[in-house]
């Protein structure tokens, strides 16, 4: 039976000269599911429908790429990937400011927009900032600040600056931010309740990729890593964790604020009061799957694979409380490291796009509720919430 997968499958093979091996097939249940939730419930726009379809294209054809240089390389298939270093926070908890900011250490490996979308060839360490796909990423329009212009205020992704690794995720239509960009229901009850540890070996399978011709230690960043902890530590055995602290209360009034914004530019549709009922559960969720996974990985042995960094700190003081992130993961922090991201917090302030404004009273929410849905977090962080 063809479904409306077959004919995007076909596009992405055509674009690509003839390519049809997508590797693990897997991918078109959360596929079909997102195309689905797309067309029948997110209420798009035409710009909204040419953004869902042209997400879902792109990240075909780099699934074809990148299945086919692994067929032509088949040494990266036994790669390791050593020891990754991923940020786990909330959103909205500093998870990007500290991407950035590791991100300009020369031993660090992150994920640039450009890469992601355009893995093959992969890029090399000696013409990583001169590869035509990144000159190109810088001098490209952004679209969506022309669109959405209020968004650049609540996040901002620069071009030469890492990319969220949910990105990689969505290659296999299995990423909790695809429902964040768009309003989706059933794909949201979807992602919320799928096994992602395919998602993860396609993840490991690009960046294989990626560091074949410029290695680094990979930083690798997302809050939508909370929805399935447990599938990174399954593909990524070795793998260490960061968590970002700030009150989670705050942070919903936020979230929802963030994603009736970026949502916004692809419907013309008020999703108030579905973002109020779905949002603080769904960052309810992600920070139990934190406690737990945090838990299990203590009874695993793996207890000090964890390191725990305050908001407060990471604004206030961001050197130091870089210097204390890189003595407890035991790496180097150079003095080269340490200059560049001096130079980087000088030159990137917070609130340098304009302010984000939101409170709880805006989307009718109770402090008190909320707390109490939080309080097992509350109760374990409280240290790095003062």
């Amino acid at each position: 039976m063809t479904t409306a997968v077959d004919p995007l499958l076909a596009q992405a093979s055509e674009l690509t000269g003839g390519l049809a091996d997508f590797g693990d097939d897997s991918f078109r249940d959360g596929l079909e599911v997102f195309l689905d939730s797309g067309a029948n419930e997110g209420q798009l726009t035409e710009i909204g429908k040419a953004a869902l379809e042209g997400m879902a294209l792109s990240n075909l054809v780099n699934r074809l790429n990148v299945v086919e240089w692994h067929r032509t390389h088949p040494e990266l298939a036994t790669s390791n990937i050593d020891s990754p270093i991923f940020l786990i926070g909330l959103p909205r908890t500093g998870t990007t400011a500290l991407s950035h900011l590791l991100s300009v250490d020369p031993a660090n490996r992150s994920l640039l927009g450009w890469e992601i979308s355009q893995s093959v060839p992969p890029p090399t360490t000696a013409t990583y900032r001169t590869d035509p796909r990144f000159i190109a990423a810088m001098e490209a329009p952004d679209m969506l600040g022309m669109i959405n212009p209020e968004f650049k205020a609540i996040h901002h992704d620069p071009p030469d600056m890492p990319l969220e690794c949910a990105t990689v995720l969505g290659q296999h239509f299995s990423s909790l931010h695809l429902s964040t960009t768009f309003n989706l229901p059933s794909y949201m009850d979807w992602i919320r309740t799928n096994d992602h540890t395919q998602a993860y070996e396609w993840h490991r399978t690009v960046l294989q990729v990626l560091q074949s011709q410029c290695p680094g230690q990979w930083q690798l960043k997302s809050p939508v890593h909370l929805i399935d902890p447990s599938a990174i530590a399954a593909v990524y055995p070795d793998a260490r964790f960061v968590l970002t602290h700030r009150d989670p209360v705050n942070v919903i009034a936020s979230v929802c604020s963030l994603v009736r914004s970026l949502a916004g530019t692809f419907t013309d549709t008020d999703w108030q009061n579905y973002i109020r009922e779905t949002w603080p559960e769904v960052v309810g969720s992600l920070l139990d799957n934190q406690n737990a996974f945090r838990d299990a990985q203590i009874t695993a042995g793996r207890g000090d694979s964890f390191v725990d960094i305050a908001y407060s700190d990471l604004v206030g003081d961001p050197i130091t409380t870089i210097a204390s992130l890189y003595e407890q993961l035991g790496e180097n922090f150079s003095a080269e490291a340490e200059s560049a991201m001096r130079v980087h917090s000088a030159e990137h302030k917070k609130d340098r796009f304009g302010s984000h404004s939101y409170s709880l009273e805006e989307w009718g929410l109770d402090r008190d509720a909320l707390t109490e849905r939080v309080q097992p977090y509350l109760t374990r962080y409280a240290e790095y919430l003062e």
